[in-house]
C-alpha cells in the first residue's frame, strides 16, 4: 500500500488511548487550502481506514465560496463521481478544544483504482519530492505563519479592527513590532494555542508580535520531511482559527485584511540534504559566497517567480499586500541577510544554510506553494541558472532581468500562469487545469461586485 495512506493499527492505538473520543472530522486540503470533509462517528473511522471513504471529485473543484466550478472537469462532465479517500499516515490528532470530544485525520484523494488523483494538491507535492529523491535531493524545511487577531465583531466604522488584549481588554492601536508586552496581553489565547499544538504534535516554536496592530507570527520547527512541514502548517491554520473563534476572536488569514498595515506572509524556509543528510545548501569549506547548487536553486526561483505568483498570490486580495516597504517582495530578488528581498539567506550557521521564500501570502495553499518552490529549485539546478548578483538593500526597487516577466496584478498573474509550461509541469495538467478555472471563476466573481470605492469615488462625480 501507498506509504502515505495510514494502517489501521494507527487508528486502533489511537481510540485506545483515547476512549472519551466520539467523533473524527475528516479533512480533504482543497485547492485554495480550504479543509473540506465531513465529521464521522468514532465506529465509522474502522471502515475510513480499512476501506477509504467515497468523496465527490468536485470537493476539488470547488471555488473560494464552496462553490462547484464546472470548468474544472471535476464536477458534471464526471457525473459528480464519487473517488476514494484515504487517511493520511501521521495525522490522525486531538482536537482538545472540542466538547464532546473530536479528533481529525487529513485525507489524500485517489481513483477508484488507487491512482492518486491529480487535482489534489497534496499529491502534486508529493510528485515533486519524489524527483527531487530520485536526483539526490531531499528537502527540508519549515512554513512561518502570520496572520492577524480580530475583534469577532467589526468596529465603530464597519470594518475589521485588531482584537483587544485577551488579558485586560486592552488597545492601543500601535504598531509595537517584537513588543513582549502584546505578546503577554494575548496569553490568555496563546496559552491554549501551544497547549493543542502539543497535543497534535506540532513543532511550534517562536511568537512573535508582527508589523501591525493585532497581527502576529508563529514559527514551526524545521522537519527533514517537507510534505509534514506543509501538514503543520494546514493543521496550525485550523487550530488557530477554532481557538479564536472560541474566546471572541477571529483569526484573519487574508494576505492584506487592514488598509495602511502590513499584509500577512507564508514564508517557507527550505534547504536541500543529500542522502547522508547533509544539507547541500552548506558553504563549501574555506568559502563564504552561497554555494553553486543553492545559487542554481535561487536562479530557478528567480526565473519562474512571475509564472508561480497565481500560487503565492492567489487572491484578489493577495496582490493588496505588495507595497513597498512593508516588508512584501515586489521584485524578483535575492540577498544576503536582506528582508527587502523575495529570496533571502538568512544569517546563521553555514551548516545550516536555507533559503527564505518570501512572496507567498498566508492565504496562499501551502502544498501548492511547496509544490512550486520545488519546481523552481529543480528548474534552477536542472538548467545551471545563475541568478545574477545579490540585492544590496532595497530589494523592493531593485531590478533584474526577470523583472519584465512578473505580472502586475490578479488578472495578469491568472494570464500568465495560464500560459505557463512550467507551472503546468509543476502542478501536472489536472490541478493546472482546476486551479485556473476556479481562479478564473473568482475573477469573474470579483469583477461582478461593485466595491464601495466605486460610489465614493462616482456616485456623484462622473
Amino acid at each position: 500500500m501507498n506509504r502515505q495512506i495510514a494502517d489501521w493499527s494507527e487508528a486502533q492505538g489511537f481510540l485506545a488511548a483515547h476512549p472519551e473520543v466520539e467523533a473524527v472530522d475528516i479533512v480533504l486540503t482543497d485547492a485554495n487550502g480550504i479543509g473540506r470533509g465531513k465529521i464521522i462517528r468514532r465506529h465509522e473511522l474502522e471502515s475510513l481506514y480499512r476501506n477509504g471513504r467515497h468523496l465527490p471529485s468536485s470537493i476539488l473543484g470547488l471555488d473560494v465560496t464552496g462553490e462547484d466550478v464546472e470548468e474544472t472537469g471535476l464536477v458534471w462532465s464526471v457525473g459528480d463521481a464519487d473517488l476514494r479517500a484515504w487517511p493520511i499516515a501521521g495525522t490522525l490528532v486531538l482536537l482538545p478544544w472540542t466538547r464532546p470530544l473530536r479528533a481529525q485525520v487529513l485525507l489524500g484523494l485517489y481513483h477508484l483504482d488507487g491512482r492518486p488523483h491529480g487535482a489534489d494538491p497534496r499529491h502534486a507535492l508529493t510528485r515533486q519530492l519524489e524527483m527531487l529523491s530520485a536526483a539526490g535531493h531531499t528537502p527540508a524545511g519549515a512554513f512561518e505563519l502570520e496572520f492577524y487577531l480580530l475583534d469577532a465583531a467589526a468596529g465603530p466604522d464597519d470594518k475589521p479592527r485588531p482584537a483587544a488584549m485577551a488579558l485586560d481588554g486592552r488597545r492601543h492601536g500601535q504598531v509595537q513590532v517584537y513588543g513582549l508586552d502584546d505578546l503577554d496581553g494575548m496569553q490568555p489565547f496563546f496559552g491554549p494555542v501551544y497547549e493543542a499544538a502539543k497535543a497534535q504534535g506540532l513543532p511550534l516554536e517562536t511568537l512573535i508580535s508582527e508589523y501591525a496592530p493585532g497581527q502576529y507570527e508563529l514559527t514551526l520547527h524545521y522537519r527533514n520531511d517537507l510534505l509534514r512541514a506543509a501538514d503543520d502548517l494546514v493543521m496550525l491554520k485550523r487550530l488557530v482559527r477554532a481557538l479564536a473563534r472560541r474566546q471572541g476572536m477571529t483569526a484573519c488569514f487574508m494576505a492584506k485584511p487592514l488598509a495602511g498595515q502590513a499584509g500577512s506572509g507564508m514564508h517557507l524556509h527550505i534547504s536541500l540534504n543529500d542522502r547522508a543528510g547533509h544539507n547541500q545548501f552548506a558553504e563549501l569549506a574555506g568559502t563564504e559566497a552561497p554555494n553553486p547548487l543553492l545559487r542554481q536553486a535561487i536562479g530557478g526561483l528567480v526565473a519562474t517567480m512571475g509564472d508561480g505568483m497565481l500560487v503565492f498570490a492567489p487572491h484578489a486580495n493577495s496582490w493588496r499586500r505588495f507595497v513597498t516597504k512593508l516588508y512584501a517582495p515586489v521584485q524578483p530578488t535575492w540577498g544576503i541577510n536582506d528582508r527587502s528581498v523575495a529570496l533571502r539567506i538568512p544569517a546563521g550557521a553555514a551548516q545550516a544554510r536555507r533559503l527564505e521564500h518570501r512572496p507567498s501570502g498566508v492565504d496562499a495553499n501551502p502544498y501548492l506553494v511547496a509544490t512550486t518552490v520545488l519546481a523552481g529549485i529543480r528548474y534552477g539546478i536542472t538548467h545551471g541558472i545563475d541568478p545574477g548578483p545579490a540585492a544590496q538593500g532595497q530589494g523592493f526597487t531593485q531590478q533584474t532581468a526577470f523583472a519584465r516577466k512578473m505580472p502586475a496584478d490578479w488578472r495578469a498573474a491568472i494570464a500568465q500562469a495560464a500560459e505557463s509550461d512550467f507551472l503546468k509541469s509543476a502542478l501536472g495538467d489536472e490541478l493546472h487545469t482546476a486551479f485556473l478555472a476556479i481562479k478564473r471563476a473568482e475573477l469573474l466573481r470579483v469583477a461582478e461586485t461593485i466595491p464601495d470605492t466605486d460610489y465614493k469615488l462616482y456616485l456623484h462625480h462622473v
